[in-house]
């Protein structure tokens, strides 16, 4: 199944002020830069990290108990979401594109993991944060690290 949205850009860049990893979409400035220039095979490996990470954020908050109830949810909230990625990934876009809508999370067929009562649109923002701790921690390790390795004599 092809990808609705053909880039990860949500229209918030902030690599154009200096971020090595944009606030908005959390690709490396890099990948933003070149995007346009990237064969399918280097775009999906931008994705995969991409969705690997919210994956990882998601299952710490979130137990998905009923999926076809979730993929209803979506259908019915017109949520964009990439139904061949692993449904936390569905769960955070759905945060994403409408934390507002959220009232109750079983009627998403979700169940919250955490103690701590917080509002959908707290958890979106934690969630955005997340993400982008994340990422960043990424970029410094594989990319930064890199190119303190190559400037060496």
């Amino acid at each position: 199944m092809e990808r609705k949205i053909k880039t990860p850009c949500v229209g918030i860049c902030s690599t154009t002020y200096g971020d090595e990893v944009c606030r908005g979409c959390k690709r490396f400035q890099h990948e933003v830069i070149q995007w346009n220039s990237y064969s399918d095979q280097q775009k999906e490996i931008v994705w995969n990290r991409l969705e690997a990470l919210k994956v990882q954020i998601m299952k710490t908050k979130f137990n998905i108990i009923d999926e076809s109830k979730l993929k209803s949810s979506l259908d019915t909230y017109n949520i964009n979401y990439y139904s061949a990625v692993d449904p936390f990934c569905w769960v955070f876009d759905l945060f994403k594109q409408a934390s507002q809508s959220i009232k109750d999370f079983e009627e998403f067929g979700l169940k919250y993991l955490l103690e701590e009562k917080i509002s959908p649109e707290e958890i979106k923002k934690n969630l955005e944060e997340e993400l982008f701790v994340l990422s960043e921690a990424h970029y410094q390790r594989y990319f930064k690290l890199e190119e303190h390795f190559r400037e060496k004599p």
